[in-house]
């Protein structure tokens, strides 16, 4: 996991947050120990330890100054539902667990999902947001199979329906137009397929 966060900063802003509670705990002075002999073969990429409690305040005082944070799943389960609200929604970020171990693809294996998970709780009532779902599908085409024009694809049909207004109920807006789950998947569907070449 660290290791594909440094090379994750090191093709973005070359900036890596280490995310621990190493003050406290073996197990994150074990974390910041290998961070530390990581960041020896990655020069470029500026890194700053930053307990997580302190990273739960700055997140929301200063997300700009952030790009890739790297941190443990509990931290990061909790990081990412306080981040979700930067965003406005559980329903608009994906995520992923990202292994070692490469694929044929030459790619490393993965798992993604939206950070909230299945949400069971308003299953068949066509009120979730599908974009965190979606977003996660660009992540694995991006991260797992090496499809980055294909990911890019996606995005950019997200952020156009975004755009033009649209909003499920979990993101409420003046002026906004409200659609249920399938409405906006069908709407990102649509500009994915109008951004086709000969579409």
């Amino acid at each position: 996991m660290l290791r594909f966060a440094f090379e994750l900063a090191r093709n973005r802003r070359k900036r890596l947050a280490s995310v621990d509670k190493a003050n406290i705990l073996a197990s994150s002075r074990l974390w910041r120990e290998i961070a530390a002999e990581l960041s020896a073969e990655y020069k470029d990429v500026a890194v700053e330890n930053v307990l997580v409690d302190s990273m739960a305040m700055h997140l929301l005082r200063r997300p700009r100054d952030f790009d890739v944070i790297v941190t443990e799943n509990m931290f990061g389960d909790i990081l990412t539902d306080e981040a979700s609200m930067l965003a406005g929604s559980m329903g608009l970020l994906p995520s992923a667990s990202v292994g070692d171990e490469l694929n044929s693809a030459g790619c490393r294996v993965g798992l993604y999902e939206p950070i909230h998970g299945s949400a069971p709780d308003i299953a068949g009532q066509d009120r979730a947001n599908p974009l965190a779902a979606i977003l996660s599908a660009a992540m694995l085409l991006e991260h797992s199979l090496g499809l980055t024009a294909e990911a890019e694809t996606i995005v950019h049909a997200v952020e156009s329906v975004i755009r033009e207004g649209y909003r499920t109920p979990d993101l409420p807006a003046a002026g906004a137009n409200l659609v249920g789950c399938k409405a906006m998947g069908r709407l990102v569907r649509e500009r994915i397929e109008s951004q086709e070449p000969g579409a």
